[in-house]
């Protein structure tokens, strides 16, 4: 029997009115909630053929346990331009540099400021005299009295009255004093000092009045530095423009109060802001990037400022807003080291560009070929003629040029370093051309088979490294090919195929064997670079283009869809490109270094000099070829020589140099080699007779290792042969 007023005997209470109210509309059951909640439980999750009696699986399982803590992202501690050499550096260099010229554009101006602060010193002096006298007559206390007064309240007006009365005569003993010293203090001045101490004294009471008397609406000096208006980037601004670009998913997500979400803080990144944000579901960056105009305009950015780009190692909806204080295609960019002096390894990085924030990118020229594509007038071929400069600094890379469009942009280089090259596109310019590539398809399978013959301790990855590169002997140094506007060779009614066919094969086997292939198109399309190459080529380089397949032809297949869109880029954006296939994995925005045709021929010749003391000067540069390379009435013997006998060899064998020449070039010289014995000497000496060059008895060691004289050349002899031919050349 439950306890009357406990709880008990409420629930019994409430019970039977339930059961009451069930009789009187017709009876019923008392529900049971346990199976009811069960009743609506998600559907079990079973098996076909499970038996209906084991207990049941539900797709959301209670947590039975704590989940592991996701692992996060941590930030630097401190922050990126601090841990950076090279951009500490540089905000460094600018701190000093800003202050340097404020103090010198205030010390250029201070007589200015001085005479300004002359003339206000009358002002000063009044104002001066004004606030002492109403010092010590407690100006300050008047309207409290005259207050009191009106008030009638005669015990606090008689107290301000004493309180005035106590300061005034302090104050007043106080002012007496100060000027008895004062005047004191300035007879013994004039007595006792220099006159130029007291020019300096009442030159410094002016100025302080003169301070004194400055109006409050007119600064006495104006600002050194103009602030550039860009405001600091804040989620407000971006959320409002990213609202602003018309994408129905931000749209929806807005409406339902889903908000776009940063996963981070808003932090400065070099010139500029850099924004993470969390894109709503549904959205991608690809959307975005699409829209990067309406975005700078959201923003009240200029457009080159403003760089939308994916996240690497995240999602799609993960976008990285970087906004720049500057344009990029207008920020002074910092000074190319390689443009005044120094040479290169092209197997090691370069610096090329800069990316947004003006950070270093680098590029390593080997083990790559190259495609590089846009728009006319955005900057392709400065781009080539940058990459050429840098394979020019590498003393040891023999250099193959084409200017098919004829302008002469890499005769800079053509003309002082490369060793084959032709501006233009007549037809004697393309026989040229072909004769040369079919010479190094040659080239390239001479290499592959001494790389394949060369022991597994000496090349253990089956390709070209800098250290056979200078092995002179094997002649695996690297070969450049550079070809503006490539689309000439490919379309040729007449070698169109068999140029396909070449460039194909030394962009697939090429690399490893250290040739090196850079085509340059402003038509990036199926027939200016076929299939075969583009979907070989390693390094992707492209600036502006108009449209998702030209796009997707320099970058790779699905680069559009992936949100890397150089259809982005603007017609300022001069030099400006999407980088692919360097240093990093994922498609960086770069702009590339701009060398303007004055800059360009002093490189080269610094370049050419650096071949002249090596030894390694040849073919076009050197002024022995012929119109057309690698045939029996155009090749230049003496270039052939000094291209098989190194630096390092004095005097060689002439059956040496006859069976190096035979290997360089089999067409021409396979006969010489296939003499017995003494016959290779003399075919060698009668060859070299009309240059003036004689044989003569030659000390050496045979592969038995014994030593003996046979008649062999000197290459001081051929060497000065070709400087003599070069400089009747120049004179005539």
């Amino acid at each position: 029997m439950p306890e009357p007023g406990s709880e008990d005997e409420l629930f019994a209470l409430l019970e039977a009115d339930m059961a009451a109210d069930q009789a009187v509309n017709g009876g019923g059951s008392v529900l049971d909630l346990g199976k009811a909640r069960a009743e609506r439980r998600p559907t079990a999750l079973l098996d076909d053929g499970e038996d209906d009696d084991e207990p049941s699986v539900y797709v959301d399982q209670p947590l039975t346990k704590p989940l592991p803590v996701p692992e996060g992202t941590r930030r630097p501690i401190l922050p990126a331009w601090l841990l950076s050499k090279g951009e500490l550096k540089s905000q460094l260099k600018w701190v000093a540099a800003h202050a340097g010229h404020t103090v010198a554009y205030h010390a250029v101006r201070s007589p200015l400021y001085a005479g300004k602060l002359a003339g206000r010193s009358p002002r000063g002096a009044v104002r001066l005299a004004t606030f002492l006298t109403r010092w010590v007559s407690d100006a300050e206390g008047g309207p409290l009295r005259a207050a009191a007064a009106r008030r009638e309240d005669a015990e606090l007006y008689l107290k301000l009255s004493r309180q005035r009365d106590n300061r005034v005569r302090l104050r007043t003993l106080i002012s007496l004093l100060g000027s008895v010293f004062g005047i004191a203090a300035v007879i013994v001045l004039l007595v006792m000092t220099s006159t130029t101490t007291l020019l300096l004294l009442a030159s410094a009471v002016v100025l302080a009045l003169g301070m004194a008397g400055a109006p409050a609406d007119e600064p006495l000096i104006t600002r050194a530095v103009v602030k550039a208006k860009a405001p600091k980037l804040t989620s407000d601004m971006v959320i409002r423009a990213l609202e602003s670009l018309g994408i129905a998913g931000i749209t929806s997500a807005k409406t339902k109060g889903t908000a776009i979400t940063f996963p981070a803080p808003i932090t400065r990144d070099g010139p500029g802001w850099r924004a993470d944000i969390e894109l709503p579901h549904g959205v991608t960056v690809g959307d975005v990037m699409d829209r990067r105009d309406r975005l700078a305009s959201g923003l009240r950015r200029p457009l080159g400022t403003v760089w939308p780009e994916p996240a690497p190692d995240e999602h799609t909806g993960r976008l990285i807003l970087w906004v720049g204080d500057k344009d990029m295609a207008k920020t002074k960019q910092p000074a190319w080291k390689l443009a005044k002096a120094g040479t290169v390894d092209l197997f090691n990085p370069v610096d090329f560009s800069t990316d947004q924030r003006g950070n270093w990118v680098t590029i390593t020229m080997m083990y790559l070929a190259g495609i590089i594509g846009a728009v006319p007038r955005m900057g392709k071929t400065f781009l080539l003629r940058l990459l050429l400069l840098i394979a020019a600094l590498d003393p040891r890379a023999e250099l193959h040029t084409y200017d098919l469009k004829g302008t002469g942009d890499l005769d800079p280089i053509g003309n002082q370093v490369s060793h084959r090259h032709r501006a233009g596109d007549d037809d004697e310019d393309i026989e040229y051309a072909i004769a040369d590539m079919r010479e190094l398809r040659e080239e390239l399978r001479r290499r592959a088979k001494v790389i394949r013959s060369l022991p597994r301790d000496i090349c253990p990855e089956s390709k070209v490294t800098s250290e056979l590169a200078n092995n002179k002997s094997l002649r695996l140094h690297p070969i450049v090919v550079g070809v503006d506007e490539c689309q000439v060779w490919f379309e040729h009614p007449k070698y169109g195929g068999e140029f396909e066919e070449i460039c194909t094969d030394l962009v697939k086997r090429g690399p490893a064997t250290g040739i090196v292939l850079l085509l340059a198109t402003q038509r990036p399309d199926s027939k200016s670079l076929p299939t075969g190459i583009s979907a070989n080529a390693v390094l992707r380089l492209c600036l502006k283009v108009m449209g998702h397949t030209e796009n997707d032809m320099v970058l790779g297949t699905g680069a559009h869809k992936r949100g890397v869109k150089a259809t982005t880029f603007s017609r300022n954006d001069k030099g400006i490109a999407y980088y692919v296939g360097g240093e990093g994995a994922d498609a960086q925005v770069v702009r590339s270094v701009y060398v303007d045709a004055p800059t360009a021929e002093a490189i080269s010749v610094r370049a050419r000099k650096a071949r002249e003391t090596a030894g390694l000067l040849t073919g076009h540069a050197l002024g022995t070829e012929h119109d057309t390379p690698n045939t029996a009435a155009g090749h230049d013997l003496l270039a052939d020589i000094l291209a098989v006998v190194g630096p390092d060899e004095t005097k060689v064998w002439s059956e040496a140099v006859v069976n190096r020449l035979a290997e360089l070039r089999p067409d021409t010289y396979g006969p010489w080699a296939e003499l017995e014995g003494r016959a290779k000497a003399d075919q060698l000496a009668v060859a070299l007779k009309p240059y003036g060059i004689t044989t003569g008895q030659v000390w050496g060691t045979t592969e038995a290792g014994k030593g003996a004289n046979r008649r062999g050349i000197d290459r001081d002899d051929i060497l000065k042969a070709v400087t003599e031919r070069d400089k009747k050349r120049d004179a005539s």
